[in-house]
Order: C-alpha cells, then sequence, then structure tokens
C-alpha cells in the first residue's frame, strides 16, 4: 500500500511542477487560423459563384428544350446550337471554380494536417516532461521525508484523486492515438482529393472539346445554307429521308441476314458473338443514348445510339465477331454506316464512317479493322448534320437499339 501511495505522489508533484506548462503550449495557432479564416471566406465566395452559374445554366437548358420542342427551323436550329455553346461554356466555368474550390480545400486541409502535427508533438513532450520528472523525483529522497513527517491518513485522503490523475495520463495517450488516426484520415482525404482535381481537369478538357464540336456545327449548318430558311429545310428533309432510309434498312436487314444465315450450315453460325468491345478508343461520349439535348431530336428522334468522340479518320474495329449485313458508303456527304450482325440476336451499326475495308457479307472478328470514323461537318459518310468528329455507335438487341454503355467494358 505504502509502495502505490508512494508512486501515486511522485506523480502528484510531477503534476505540480508541469502545472505552468499547457499541454499545447508549444502550438502558435494564431496564423493558422487566420489562414483558415480567409479560406473559409474564399470558399463562400466560390459558392456563392457557383450557385449563381448552377441558375443560369438551368435558363439556358429551359431555352434549349423551348426550341427543340418548337417547329425545326433555321433559326430555332442555330439557337439550340448556341444556348448549347452558352451552356458549355458555363460547364466550362463551372468546373474550373470546383477546380479553385478543390484547391483551397487542400490548402485548408494541409493546415489542419500541420496543426494536428503539433498537436501531437505538444502530447509528445508533455508526456516526456512528466515521465522525466517522475523519474528525478523517484530518485530522490522528498518523498520519504514527506512520508515521515506527514500523517498517512493525509495521504491516503488524497489516494483517490492520484488515481484519477493517473487515469488522466491513460486518456492523454488515447487521445495522441486518436490524433494520429485523424491524421492518417485526412492524409488520405488529401489523396482522394487530388484525384477528384485531376478528374476535374480531365473533365474540362474534354468539356471545352466538345465545345469546339458544338461552334464548328453551327458554322457548318451556317455555310451549308447560307443562313437561308429555303436551303435548311432542303437540308433538313434530305437528313430525315436518310436517317428514315437508314432506320428502315437496319431493321428490315436484320431478319433478312439471320434467315439467310439459319439456312447455312451451323458452324456460321457458332462464329457469332455476342461479348462486346470499344470500336474506337474508350473516350469521352459527347451524346448519350437517347440524349435530352440532342440537338437534331427534332430532325431524327430519339438518339438510339453513343457518340464517342474519335479524332476524323480514327481507326474502326469491329465491336464484336460477326457477319456484315449492310456497308452504306459511297463517298458523298450522304450519311454512312456499317452494320454487323452479331450472336444472340445482338447486332451494331457504326455511323459517320468516312472510310470502309469491308463488304457486305464478309465474317469479321472482333477488333478487325472495318473502316474509319469521321463525322466532321462536310466531309465523306457525316451526313448533312454531324455534331462534330465522333463515331456514332448503335448496339441493338432484336433489332431494337439499346445502350451501348451497358455492353461496352
Amino acid at each position: 500500500m505504502i509502495r502505490k501511495i508512494k508512486f501515486l505522489i511522485i506523480l502528484l508533484i510531477a503534476f505540480l511542477t508541469l502545472s505552468s506548462v499547457p499541454v499545447f503550449g508549444i502550438i502558435d495557432s494564431g496564423t493558422a487560423n487566420a489562414e483558415i479564416k480567409i479560406l473559409n471566406s474564399q470558399l463562400k465566395e466560390k459558392k456563392k459563384a457557383l450557385d449563381e452559374i448552377k441558375t443560369k445554366q438551368e435558363e439556358y437548358s429551359q431555352i434549349i428544350k423551348q426550341h427543340q420542342e418548337s417547329k425545326a427551323t433555321l433559326e430555332s436550329q442555330l439557337a439550340i446550337l448556341e444556348n448549347r455553346i452558352l451552356k458549355s461554356e458555363l460547364d466550362i466555368q463551372e468546373t474550373e471554380l470546383l477546380i479553385d474550390e478543390m484547391n483551397l480545400q487542400i490548402r485548408k486541409l494541409n493546415l489542419d494536417i500541420a496543426a494536428t502535427d503539433k498537436t501531437i508533438e505538444g502530447e509528445k513532450l508533455h508526456l516526456s516532461e512528466l515521465l522525466k520528472l517522475v523519474y528525478k523525483q523517484n530518485q530522490a529522497s522528498t518523498l520519504e521525508i514527506l512520508l515521515l513527517n506527514s500523517s498517512l491518513a493525509d495521504f491516503l485522503n488524497q489516494v483517490k484523486y492520484l488515481e484519477d490523475t493517473n487515469e488522466e495520463i491513460a486518456s492523454s495517450l488515447d487521445e495522441l492515438r486518436k490524433y494520429k488516426d485523424n491524421l492518417e484520415k485526412d492524409q488520405q482525404a488529401k489523396v482522394e482529393k487530388n484525384q477528384e482535381l485531376l478528374a476535374l481537369k480531365e473533365d474540362l478538357i474534354k468539356k471545352k472539346d466538345a465545345l469546339e464540336y458544338e461552334k464548328d456545327n453551327k458554322e457548318n449548318i451556317l455555310v451549308q445554307t447560307a443562313s437561308r430558311e429555303k436551303e435548311f429545310q432542303s437540308l433538313l428533309e434530305q437528313a430525315k429521308a436518310e436517317q428514315a432510309q437508314a432506320s428502315s434498312e437496319i431493321v428490315s436487314l436484320e431478319n433478312t441476314v439471320r434467315r439467310k444465315l439459319s439456312a447455312l450450315d451451323s458452324s456460321k453460325l457458332e462464329k457469332l458473338d455476342s461479348e462486346f468491345a470499344w470500336p474506337v478508343p474508350k473516350n469521352y461520349i459527347t451524346s448519350t443514348f437517347h440524349d435530352p439535348d440532342y440537338p437534331y431530336r427534332k430532325i431524327i428522334g430519339e438518339h438510339p445510339a453513343v457518340d464517342i468522340r474519335a479524332a476524323h479518320g480514327t481507326t474502326l474495329r469491329a465491336a464484336a465477331s460477326g457477319y456484315v449485313a449492310k456497308v452504306k458508303f459511297d463517298g458523298s456527304r450522304s450519311y454512312g454506316y456499317i452494320m454487323i450482325i452479331h450472336g444472340d440476336g445482338y447486332s451494331t451499326v457504326y455511323g459517320h464512317v468516312s472510310r470502309v475495308t469491308v463488304a457486305e457479307d464478309d465474317y469479321v472478328l472482333q477488333g478487325q479493322v472495318i473502316g474509319a470514323s469521321g463525322g466532321m461537318p462536310g466531309t465523306p459518310g457525316a451526313g448533312y448534320f454531324t455534331t462534330g468528329p465522333h463515331l456514332h455507335f448503335e448496339i441493338r438487341k432484336d433489332g431494337i437499339p439499346v445502350n451501348p454503355l451497358n455492353y461496352l467494358p
């Protein structure tokens, strides 16, 4: 019992000696707090700017929707493209603001990590000094003297307090572990935020490229029509007729070619494939399946494909093994495409082709070169209305278009 009391008194003396040393006394947080206050103010301004951009984005979306629902005229089509361009510019501004906001958050996180490091060092220093004093007091004879000249009852009255003090040391160690855990979490959060920042930068580049597509598209319409409604309506009729013919051919060929294949030996049917790969290098999707913002919905209806950004002349490969059912390409500006029949009721369509290297009834393997992508306004195979260089890629199941992104790896 005396030994226990002796140890607890050592702790008491140590704490009394350290009473003038604050636990976090080494931390000069004034500068850090001032910078964090500035960062919080800047973050608030960024969030306000983002809210304003979102309001404008919604306004442009409503204008685009109104023109899409109106009669297809040169004025309405140009208005759609113009507002899409303006909205794209706002999207870019939004991305830039998000990047700025992310950088501010990272700076703030760095300050938090630095402050946590200082706190940990402060805790370590405090505990180190405490242990040093305990050791020194344990080597001296002061305690023996105190025990001899004071009543044991007085010391026993302080036992509970000293035990609480001992628990305080254990609690302090637990806090130190928590600080370390929080630091590790903060560091992981910083890594994740950096990754998000890189993704935002990539998205910004893609949005800028998509904006150039829209501008090229608008210029192409103006060149083709010379800003006259009559010429626009003429091109519109040609485009509608081409799309209607292509859709009709694709549906009828689906059944015709499968009947033809069924009449052949079964080994040919076994060669059909239904596992898909990207027909061009995986890239930014400029228009999604049934995209509500597709600028030519009034002309061709729902967008039955995904438009994959690809430079004009990009090598085009078969997404799966199968038989070439249709090649529509004559070197003119008319819409050019390739259709391939695959297994399990699937088929693929590759639109806006600028070059073809296969013929109808050819058997192609997955990944085999079948031509080149196009889509540059006014070039062979692009069609009269195109949103810029890309591949129009369809996957059909039993003749009905399905979302290709659900099938691509």
